[in-house]
This record gives structure tokens, C-alpha cells and sequence, in this order.
């Protein structure tokens, strides 16, 4: 198959054998604040130290919005953020600059990227596009053209859709139906998947679990999906979803697992790191869940194997002395470990950082419900991940996204990395 390749001379980026020589932590973190207070921000970490909480106003000398819920780095140049109450999607540059908003899609939730487009999830029931302003009975994803900013097509899903993921050339969406106390609609349980190019949905996946909710990790063709359960009779768990097999409309591409992953992320080895929380209004109850998936293993033997109720080094332990987790995260450039405690949800919470290996490095205070991490390129100079100096390349073939995470393939257009280099699907 043809590739053109981008001839940027950059260091290796080893994301599974190597490490960086000058570990530079270079980590956003959205901080939700609270809702309908218009008090989101951000907080820059760097080397050990918060340098700002309230990084995008110092900036931009103005508010960030209410209610970030995700944010994405595209390119070299420029990330997104899904700022929710505000009906925004906000497009800053690595150094923190505001370029763009994106205002016609309400209540917006989870982005992904494929380096050319945005696609967003909606709660909301109307959007504006440019073939006009369409309205939708259920939830939807729009697609933004990240040269016009401009939303070119939308497409009906469930209710209240939220994670959503790309494999493949298709878009992979959660649908929670999470508004079914309120609205005269069941809880959903499928996962859309879309054709990105055409925006037409092609297959409905129903994974028998209901209200998919929660992050959504994509580790290769496998992403593991959070079930929230109803908060009575169904209590939360979580599964794994082979995309491969979704997309050949296979049975067996759903694995169910008995503990919750609200929150999860994977490591450079491809292993899903999840904190699951479990809130019964029977017995008034919190419980959380703590483990380390391995989903080609938890496929493999349908769910007899591959769950471990562990994570690095002291992270578990330390997790569990919080009040309140908000978070995980894996640095994929570097292997930190992050993970956040929202406290009492209505006044400051706290970073913490661990190695590699789970020592925990420290504990840092920032911003209201602090919820989504993003890890910028440690090279000292917000150009992507050019020239990152690594102890010895990792030439095995496989392909990563610009954001360290690991591809089964690149689609046409797509940024990827390969053997250390950068180059664009043609």
C-alpha cells in the first residue's frame, strides 16, 4: 500500500521498551468546576509543579466556559476541548493560545480525531451544519473540519451518546441513554458504529449491558466500556469490545466483567489501568473497583482471564485513601502514572503523580473536580512529539497515534508514528 512520507526528522518515540532519557511532564488538566457556575479551567503541570490553575485564563484573559468534559490533542499544532454547559468545542494551540470555537453543537461530550476532522458526541437534538440545520429524536455525532471549523455533518445515534473511539475508519460510539430517569426512554445498550467518511451508521452493536457510560479506552482494536448500571437493581460493570469483530458483525465481540471502569486508560504495554466506582441508592453505598485488564487475554478466554484487582506500585493503596477518584491516566510518552480526587466535588481537589513504576512522586492541589488529563510532547518546545530523546528505538512495526496511544491502522490522512517517524496515510 502507498504511503508518502512526511519527512520530519525526529527522535525514536518508544512507547513500550524505551524511556525518556529527561523525563518532562507536561500534563493539562481539565477541571470541570462546577455545573452551571461557568467555572471550568485548566491547570498546567510541569516537572513537578503546578505552574497554573487557571492556565487557559492567563493566556487568553478570558473564562474557559462551564463544564469541560474532554479534550484531544489533533495535530502538532492544535487540541480540542469539549467545553459542555458552554455548548463550545474550543480549539487551543499547545501553548494554551485560544484559535477557534466550534458553537453548533449543544451539550457536547467526548471527541476523538482522526488529524483531518473532530468528531463530537451530543446529548443535544439539533445541530447546525453546513448542509443546513438538521435536528435528531435522539443523541448525535458531529464531524468538524478542523480547517473551517466548521461542523460538515451530523448523524443520529442513541440517547445521550458519550464515548466514542476511531478504528478502522469508523467511529465507535457508547450510547448511555443516561437521561431515562427523566425522559420517557429506556436506558440505552449499544454501541454505534459509524462509516467517518459517509457519517452514516452501519452497524448497532448490543452489548446487553445498559447505560454505557464513563471513559472509554481504546487499546488497539479492543476498548473497554464502563456500564453504569441503573444505581438499584443493576450495578455497574464493565466490558471489552473487540472492534474487529463488531465491524464483521461476529458474534462473541463483547466480553462482560464484573467490576466497574468509570474511569480507565491504557498503559504503553496495552493494558488497561480502571477505577471503577459503584453507588447503590438501596444501601447508600459507595464501592470502588481497582484493576489491570489484559483485553486480547480477556477475549481470549471470555472473561476467565486477563483481570487482575491490582496497579503499579503503591497506586492502589494510595487510590484507595482518596475521597473521592476522579480519574486515571497514563503520560504514554514518558509512562507516568496520574490519577485525581475530586474531594467533596464542591471545592478544590488534587493531582497525584506516580513513576512508572508506581512510586508516588506527589500530590498537588488544583482546580474543582478535576477529570480529564492530557499529556503534551516532552520536547521542551509544544511542536508535537518532534525530537524526543529516547535511550534506544523501538523498530517493531507498530504504529501509534500522536497521542502515544497504540493504532491497528492508520486511516487515509490519519498522523501516525512508525519506527520512530512521523508519517500521513495517503
Amino acid at each position: 500500500m502507498k504511503e508518502t512520507i512526511r519527512k520530519i526528522c525526529i527522535g525514536v518515540l518508544g512507547l513500550s521498551l524505551a524511556s525518556v532519557a529527561v523525563a518532562q511532564e507536561k500534563i493539562i488538566v481539565l477541571n470541570e468546576g462546577n455545573w452551571q457556575a461557568d467555572n471550568g479551567k485548566m491547570s498546567y503541570f510541569e516537572d513537578g509543579r503546578i505552574v497554573s490553575n487557571q492556565w487557559f485564563r492567563d493566556v487568553n484573559k478570558q473564562k474557559l466556559g462551564d463544564t469541560p468534559n474532554d479534550i484531544i490533542q489533533i495535530n502538532d499544532e492544535l487540541l480540542a476541548i469539549a467545553i459542555n454547559w458552554s455548548n463550545i468545542v474550543q480549539f487551543i494551540t499547545p501553548e494554551g493560545k485560544a484559535v477557534a470555537a466550534t458553537e453548533d453543537i449543544p451539550n457536547n461530550r467526548r471527541l476523538a480525531t482522526d488529524g483531518r476532522y473532530v468528531y463530537v458526541t451530543s446529548y443535544g437534538h439539533e445541530c447546525a451544519t453546513m448542509d443546513g440545520f438538521q435536528t435528531f429524536e435522539k443523541g448525535f455525532v458531529a464531524k468538524i473540519d478542523v480547517e473551517t471549523f466548521k461542523v460538515v455533518k451530523a448523524v443520529e445515534v442513541g440517547y445521550e451518546p458519550e464515548g466514542i473511539a476511531i478504528y478502522k475508519g469508523h467511529l465507535f460510539v457508547a450510547n448511555t441513554g443516561g437521561y431515562a430517569f427523566q425522559e420517557s426512554h429506556d436506558y440505552e445498550r449499544t454501541v454505534s458504529i459509524i462509516d467517518a467518511e459517509t457519517m452514516k451508521v452501519v452497524k448497532t452493536v448490543d452489548t446487553g449491558s445498559i447505560n454505557l457510560y464513563g471513559e472509554m479506552a481504546q487499546s488497539g482494536k479492543f476498548l473497554c466500556i464502563n456500564s453504569g448500571g441503573d444505581n438499584y437493581e443493576i450495578a455497574p460493570h464493565s466490558m471489552i469490545l473487540d472492534c474487529e469483530k463488531a465491524l464483521k458483525g461476529e458474534s462473541g465481540s463483547v466480553v462482560t466483567m464484573p467490576y466497574a471502569a468509570t474511569y480507565n486508560t491504557v498503559d504503553r504495554d496495552g493494558k488497561i489501568l480502571a477505577i471503577g466506582s459503584r453507588f447503590s441508592y438501596l444501601t447508600g453505598e459507595y464501592h470502588f473497583d481497582q484493576i489491570t485488564i489484559n483485553p486480547e487475554e480477556v477475549m481470549e478466554s471470555d472473561g476467565q482471564r486477563g483481570i487482575t484487582k491490582s496497579l503499579p506500585g503503591t497506586m492502589m493503596s494510595d487510590i484507595g485513601k482518596m475521597t473521592s477518584p476522579y480519574s486515571i491516566y497514563v503520560n504514554p510518552y514518558t509512562g507516568f502514572l496520574y490519577a485525581t480526587d475530586a474531594g467533596s466535588y464542591a471545592s478544590g481537589g488534587k493531582l497525584y503523580q506516580w513513576s512508572a513504576e508506581g512510586e508516588l512522586l506527589g500530590k498537588h492541589a488544583v482546580y474543582i473536580n478535576p477529570s480529564h488529563l492530557l499529556a503534551l510532547p516532552p520536547d521542551g518546545h509544544f511542536t508535537g512529539i518532534d525530537a524526543i530523546e529516547m535511550e534506544k528505538p523501538v523498530t517493531d512495526g507498530r504504529i501509534f497515534d500522536l497521542s502515544g496511544r497504540p493504532l491497528h491502522s492508520a486511516d487515509k490522512g490519519q498522523l501516525y508514528i512508525k519506527d520512530g517517524k512521523k508519517y500521513i496515510k495517503n
